[in-house]
């Protein structure tokens, strides 16, 4: 599927996560590595950018792995097509073995991403590694609204507890549970 189509298919208000691999050549790493003190700062001046993080080589491979987390689609887009990004890739393309890749994800399909030299996470894994991140979750993010429900007579009514606490224990999922998690139980899960 192109990406295109694939951003088609997205809603463009969609947070999203890009995974984009590359490959410095070996006695480029230096140069690579100032590029990268220089490019990260420019993406973090564009519209929705939220996060980014850079996952250095290990023995087993030479890639770089920067991981951006943008508000939707349509910002990561503006970066990602921008004449500024593409100027930038035009220093580095010297220093790099081959064309970058990069993969656009969603939601929880990133999380159980493999890495490149990794096998697919097994269902049952990704239930439980889901299951134990979100069950402390519901108890305690309910527990720690109390007085803010307490305090909102609204949150009485139907459904608005609920709705709150599922916003927040899926914002806590998504932007600080998850990507911390995954990468702690790695290992494991992409065995």
């Amino acid at each position: 599927m192109s990406q295109d189509a694939h951003d088609a298919r997205v809603q463009v208000d969609t947070p999203v996560t890009t995974v984009i691999r590359q490959h410095p050549l070996s006695d480029a790493v230096g140069h690579y590595e100032a590029w990268l003190r220089e490019i990260i700062p420019v993406a973090q001046s564009f519209a929705g950018h939220q996060s980014v993080s850079v996952i250095r080589p290990h023995v087993a491979s030479d890639a770089y792995t920067i991981v951006l987390h943008f508000d939707s689609v349509a910002n990561l887009r503006k970066w990602l097509d921008s004449e500024t990004r593409a100027h930038l890739m035009e220093k580095v393309r010297p220093y790099l073995r081959a064309a970058e890749a990069i993969d656009i994800k969603t939601g929880f399909e990133f999380w159980f991403t493999p890495p490149p030299t990794g096998k697919p996470a097994k269902p049952y894994k990704q239930f439980l590694v889901t299951l134990s991140a979100i069950f402390p979750l519901t108890i305690v993010v309910p527990w720690c609204l109390q007085a803010l429900f307490a305090w909102i007579p609204q949150s009485a009514l139907p459904g608005v507890r609920q709705f709150i606490v599922a916003a927040v224990v899926v914002g806590l999922m998504v932007y600080v549970v998850m990507p911390r998690y995954t990468r702690a139980v790695s290992r494991w899960l992409f065995r």
